[in-house]
């Protein structure tokens, strides 16, 4: 029997938001341990063959009013990216790349930065001003996300969740079983309790 939940999410993924500060309410009241898996999701459509809702106006627009309905309900602060979508390889190799103990704000500060406070993620003076108020070490970043350990590292674990059959962002997986949703979260919990 598992003993945590694997979080498996991208920062452009509005849901891996919401479901994020779900999470952050849920640990400041219980004990649960999330273990963070950044993915590419775009990589991970790739693999599964998806066309992502971003790319279907439909499905867009019914994301949009959904994410607000869902942010609403739940008191979490929301705001539609007016840059959505776009490539946050920079930022999911910084997951990976940033020290342990900066891990929790650095996530905190992106997902915020791009779904609370509206800013243009693509853009790398954004993303150095986000570095400096974390005092993470600019040159130091952009040159370690460009190292073949990280690259390798989050295909990896693209690769691992598409084997996982992990299709889209976020997903909880407990023993062994999957979760699609931010509105999956609690059957997640319920299955760490079994």
């Amino acid at each position: 029997m598992s003993n945590h939940i694997d979080f498996y999410f991208d920062i452009i993924s509005p849901y891996s938001y919401l479901a994020h500060k779900k999470i952050e309410k849920i640990r400041e009241k219980k004990k649960i341990k999330f273990n963070y898996k950044p993915i590419l999701l775009g990589g991970l459509h790739n693999l599964a063959e998806i066309n992502p809702p971003a790319f279907n106006k439909y499905k867009m627009q019914n994301m949009q009013s959904d994410c607000e309905l869902v942010s609403n309900k739940n008191n979490i602060s929301f705001t539609w990216n007016s840059k959505f979508p776009i490539s946050t390889l920079p930022i999911m190799r910084g997951c990976l790349l940033v020290n342990e103990n900066k891990k929790e704000i650095y996530l905190n500060t992106f997902f915020d930065a791009y779904w609370k406070n509206n800013i243009d993620l693509s853009s790398e003076n954004e993303i150095l001003k986000l570095l400096k108020i974390l005092q993470i070490n600019n040159v130091i970043f952009f040159k370690g996300i460009k190292e073949q350990r990280i690259k390798d590292h989050l295909k990896d674990l693209t690769n691992d969740a598409f084997r996982k059959e992990v299709f889209g962002a976020p997903t909880f997986v407990v023993n062994n079983k999957i979760f699609w949703g931010q509105d999956r979260l609690e059957y997640a919990l319920d299955e760490l309790k079994c």
